[in-house]
């Protein structure tokens, strides 16, 4: 916040350098991410000794498609994590006016300006006016609104009839499956962006997956190369996407754990702006307090400097580390700035 110089979460190497102590004293909150991984198995050797080829490639879009929900239509590409195709996607239009709709994930804004587009944040989708693309983060992240999937695509459809595009980043949809638009994708006007790594645990693969049309599918297929995506990492995903009893198992404990936090957090007097399954957004009266106050308790959550009382925090992973965060809480919230 301010000189804090933590942009995104997990930056623990940071906290660690400021406020001390080891990695394993550190309780990490600061992303979305889920901090009961699938589990992953032992690979064939030569996901680790070759190339990743076409059939690898394949094997993994296929398994996107079925897990959500695309159609045959859609094109597939796959990127080292949604971040690689958020910075590839401005790349592959001619410069046009951008409207995000924000407060939201930042890359987004920036990798549009980098680009050399236009680009303005926007509170509403009315307010996006003529813009050649607008950019939506459904569920958004951080404070969890979402935008009903039929907006989305009435939106897409005046898109596509004026050349335009609208860019769904689904990121954490999994847990939110009902506002996905994936099902509609392949037609003009329309890309939805999916994370792998976060409803899965697994964000150190880094895989996303791009739903699309074939003409934004072949330009950024030539924006990021060959072997953009290690074997590791598309054998890994492959499998998990189609692991349905893990994820029908997962869907509910996350579910239970994020009921328990909000509840952890309006006890020690903060008020919840809103959440998902895998983080929970709140806000307090100085939030940056709050932070270096967690931060001294080696507890990292992920502060925003656009928002000074906002503060995010993910999951714990067991009983003892609510029951540590809510003491932290507790503690902090009585203490005076």
């Amino acid at each position: 916040m301010g000189g804090e110089g933590l942009i995104h979460g997990g930056r623990l190497d940071q906290a660690i350098a400021r406020f001390g102590g080891r990695r394993e004293d550190w309780l990490d909150l600061s992303t979305g991410i889920n901090p009961w991984p699938w589990p992953v198995p032992d690979l064939p050797p030569e996901v680790w000794t070759r190339l990743p080829d076409a059939a690898a490639v394949e094997a993994a879009s296929e398994a996107a498609r079925r897990c959500y929900g695309a159609p045959k239509e859609a094109v597939i590409v796959v990127g080292n994590g949604s971040q690689a195709l958020i910075q590839a996607l401005p790349l592959c239009l001619a410069p046009t006016s951008v409207a995000v709709l924000g407060l939201t994930y930042r890359e987004h804004e920036r990798c549009w300006a980098l680009a050399g587009h236009r680009v303005v944040t926007v509170p509403d989708l009315g307010a996006a006016g003529d813009a050649g693309v607008v950019v939506v983060v459904n569920p958004n992240n951080p404070d969890a609104r979402a935008v009903a999937p039929a907006e989305l695509l009435a939106l897409a459809d005046r898109f596509a009839g004026r050349g335009g595009l609208l860019v769904v980043d689904e990121a954490f949809a999994d847990v939110m499956p009902q506002v996905s638009v994936a099902a509609a994708t392949g037609r003009a006007g329309l890309c939805v962006l999916r994370s792998f790594g976060k409803f899965f645990g697994l964000a150190g693969a880094r895989v996303g997956f791009a739903l699309c049309d074939a003409t934004i599918g072949a330009a950024l297929e030539a924006r990021l190369g060959p072997w953009s995506t290690s074997g590791m990492a598309l054998e890994t995903a492959a499998r998990a996407l189609a692991d349905d009893a893990w994820a029908a198992a997962m869907r509910p404990r996350l579910a239970r754990a994020m009921s328990a936090l909000r509840e952890t957090v309006a006890r020690s007097g903060l008020t919840v702006v809103g959440s998902t399954d895998l983080y929970v957004l709140v806000e307090c009266a100085d939030a940056r307090h709050l932070w270096r106050t967690l931060c001294a308790a080696r507890i990292l959550t992920r502060p925003f400097p656009e928002r000074p009382g906002w503060l995010r925090l993910g999951l714990p992973d067991t009983a003892e580390a609510t029951l540590r965060l809510e003491h932290a809480l507790s503690g902090a919230m009585g203490a005076k700035p």
